[in-house]
């Protein structure tokens, strides 16, 4: 059938936030996980764990046979990590369907223990955990373990602990840390060993289905020793005024390091100065508290490096001393699972420890583990569940490189990158934006070697914005997210990006992090969970080239990028080196990427064409991100039998209500989910006829399709009421 189209009135993006639901359309996928047009489970290469372990190659991934390999993946957590089996085999085809070739399996052993045991998990639990595991192997799906956050003490382990009754009552701000080991553990070495305990033992454990452990089942793709804790993370304070035996523990262990150093008090007090040790604490009393506190310690950084003066020595030597035992926690912890026989990758931790030389020495204690893995979200201000309260109206878009990107100024030299936990948060309404700025300059221009989009929480899109069940905001079960994958992971694993040179270098001479020498200057901001870094290196170099970190034992400059062949500041564009990936930054920012086999528009390009050699494209929506890619593994856009084209804007449920300004969420709304439409214009350089087909929801080929005549088609998203599209040329 004929195609007929029409041109909506261009709505103002950061303002006049009105719904227009007359012309919004519901999602309502089947969830019918067959291949269809978009399907990519034959791009994964099953079974997981084929070509060996994956193993640290430099700063990239590599199997234990030399297959390089990235993980485009999401997060499970809690009893989703061990599901019944008609839902692990509905998972399993739903991310093969998507692209998704790893999955971070996160926080799983809080419950489902064998009797009154925190370090034994039950029968019931590995029968459904095994044959998940299996399901997702089948497919070419890998797992990674994120086991740990906040051992929970049981029963058992009464007599195994200094003071039991201390953890089994701590209680966090956040319950689900109450009665655990949270920060704690990174010092003391009872609770360490249950964390070790816990880890060996399942690792130990023989899938029935496989007949092997899992610590010999190259599957599993990393360990993560625990999660989003160090020994520099601010609430360790208060758990330390509830755990007055691990306070005491703490303590004692600093006096040890100060009597190594020091010799005697009076030393002590000479190097300190009088008014930096409190009245009553001494080297002889065994009592010197080392105030486990990134807060102070990113402080006085920041501080000192204002008024221009060295920081201060009893803060150096607080956070030198936290850092050793942080790296003594995790080298007997590796050391561990490395007796196993587990040949795989490990993750310390992926959490933040301030501004400077604590941030610094934190990074360096995770580098000594493994793999780099960082954590941060962007967007929302509402909390944990999407209800009205204050919105951040802000995109990504409009300062290069910032947001989630920003996270790449921790990548380092000599390591693999992760980004293990990110996504663009509810009720921001740009949150589109967040996945192919992800995989564009993440995961191609940066070369970053994983990611796990926080959160995909059960088989198939959810039924409204946030996820099902719960309401969270953390939910990667939206077209905004896991619909675009289709685009972005053949943009992934076809190598379709160039990985850019690295441009920008910041040299950590680590001998000197004890004298609170860094040779450069750098800011992180966080508010819980999300994050930004900046400083003399600012996120402008995240939109032109690789800028790392690299730790040295010997003096070396940091070099700084010249920028200014790349930045054009009159028209506020920052173009990538490889000059496939252009930023246009500020009041109308937005993206484009331009490869051989895709091209894409992304953010507010306010009805500008943009040209490329196969194509060019205008689009009318305001906001919105457009991809267009070659649907086969080995083929471009000018020798591809099909084009897949996917396209989204905003999204609400209906009902939903946002303040004139776009600064207050007023009503949440409820399921269905409404899409806004986009319209766009698509000239075709590629000579002869072509027949566009719009795909369902489910990426099912309709019989709507029209034959485009002159190389020209117009969109109109409110008519065809779709994400996907297809541009077949064999039609001719």
């Amino acid at each position: 059938m004929k195609l007929y189209v029409f041109l909506l009135v261009v709505l103002p993006p950061f303002g006049g936030r009105g719904l227009h639901a007359q012309n919004w359309f519901p999602f309502q996928p089947k969830n019918d996980f067959r291949a269809g047009e978009i399907g990519l489970a034959n791009w994964l290469d099953a079974p997981a764990g084929k070509h060996g372990f994956v193993q640290m190659k430099a700063d990239f991934l590599v199997f234990e046979d030399g297959t390089p390999v990235k993980f485009w993946g999401v997060n499970i957590g809690n009893e989703g990590c061990y599901p019944e089996k008609n839902e692990a085999d509905s998972l399993a085809n739903y991310w093969a369907k998507y692209g998704i070739n790893a999955v971070r399996l996160h926080k799983f052993t809080w419950d489902e223990h064998k009797g009154d045991s925190s370090t034994v998990m039950n029968t019931g639990f590995w029968q459904r955990f095994d044959y998940f595991q299996q399901q997702l192997r089948e497919k070419g799906i890998y797992s990674g373990w994120s086991h740990i956050y906040g051992h929970r003490v049981r029963e058992a382990d009464r007599k195994r602990l200094l003071n039991y009754d201390e953890i089994k009552n701590l209680k966090y701000p956040w319950a689900h840390l109450s009665g655990s080991t949270a920060a704690l553990v990174n010092f003391a070495p009872d609770l360490q060993d249950l964390s070790i305990e816990l880890t060996v033992n399942m690792l130990n454990h023989r899938n029935s289905l496989t007949n092997k452990r899992y610590a010999d089942d190259p599957a599993l793709s990393f360990i993560e020793l625990q999660n989003e804790d160090n020994i520099f993370w601010s609430a360790i304070g208060e758990s330390l005024k509830q755990a007055p035996t691990y306070r005491r523990l703490l303590c004692e262990q600093f006096a040890e390091f100060l009597k190594n150093k020091y010799q005697t008090d009076e030393n002590l007090t000479k190097a300190w100065g009088q008014n930096n040790l409190p009245k009553g604490e001494s080297i002889t009393s065994k009592n010197v508290f080392p105030n486990p506190n990134h807060g102070l310690f990113g402080w006085e950084y920041e501080t000192a490096a204002k008024e221009k003066r060295p920081m201060q020595t009893h803060i150096l030597d607080k956070i030198t001393f936290l850092y050793e035992k942080q790296t003594q926690f995790y080298t007997r912890f590796t050391k561990a699972v490395r007796a196993t026989g587990y040949r795989g990758t490990i993750v310390g931790s992926c959490w933040q420890a301030g501004s400077g030389i604590s941030h610094y020495y934190n990074l360096y204690a995770d580098y000594q583990a493994g793999i780099i893995d960082r954590h941060n979200y962007f967007g929302g201000d509402v909390g944990h569940n999407l209800k009205p309260g204050k919105v951040n109206p802000q995109s990504m878009l409009a300062v290069a490189g910032s947001g989630l990107l920003s996270s790449g100024l921790q990548q380092v030299t000599d390591r693999p990158f992760a980004l293990s936990e990110w996504i663009n948060t509810l009720p921001n309404e740009w949150i589109a934006e967040g996945t192919p700025l992800m995989a564009l300059y993440g995961m191609g221009l940066q070369g970053w070697d994983a990611s796990y989009q926080f959160a995909s929480n059960k088989a198939g899109f959810s039924k409204g914005l946030a996820s099902d069940g719960w309401g969270g905001v953390y939910n990667a079960d939206s077209p905004l997210h896991i619909g675009l994958y289709p685009a972005l992971a053949r943009l992934i694993y076809r190598h379709d990006i160039k990985e850019a040179e690295v441009i920008s270098t910041r040299n950590v001479h680590v001998p000197s992090l004890a004298d609170g020498k860094l040779g450069f200057q750098e800011k992180v901001s966080q508010q819980f969970d999300i994050k930004e870094f900046d400083g003399d290196i600012s996120t402008k170099n995240l939109a032109v080239g690789r800028t790392v970190v690299a730790f040295n034992d010997e003096f070396k400059p940091t070099t700084k990028a010249d920028l200014s062949k790349y930045h054009n500041e009159p028209a506020q564009t920052l173009t990538s080196t490889t000059n496939q990936l252009k930023w246009h930054y500020g009041k109308l920012p937005f993206v484009t990427l331009n490869t051989p086999a895709s091209k894409a528009v992304i953010g507010f390009t306010d009805g500008k064409t943009q040209d490329f050699e196969e194509c060019s494209v205008t689009v009318n929506t305001p906001f919105a991100v457009v991809l267009i890619t070659a649907l086969e593994k080995d083929k471009t856009l000018k020798t591809s039998r099909k084009w897949l084209i996917t396209t989204v804007a905003r999204a609400r449920n209906t009902g939903m209500k946002y303040s004139d300004d776009g600064t207050q969420l007023l009503e949440k709304g409820n399921a269905p989910l409404l899409l806004e439409p986009v319209d766009f214009r698509l000239n075709i350089k590629r000579k002869g006829k072509a027949v566009l087909t719009i795909l369902d929801h489910d990426g099912f080929a309709t019989s709507q399709q029209q034959t485009i005549e002159n190389q020209m088609i117009s969109i109109d998203g409110s008519q065809t009421k779709t994400i996907y599209y297809t541009i077949d040329f064999e039609k001719q």
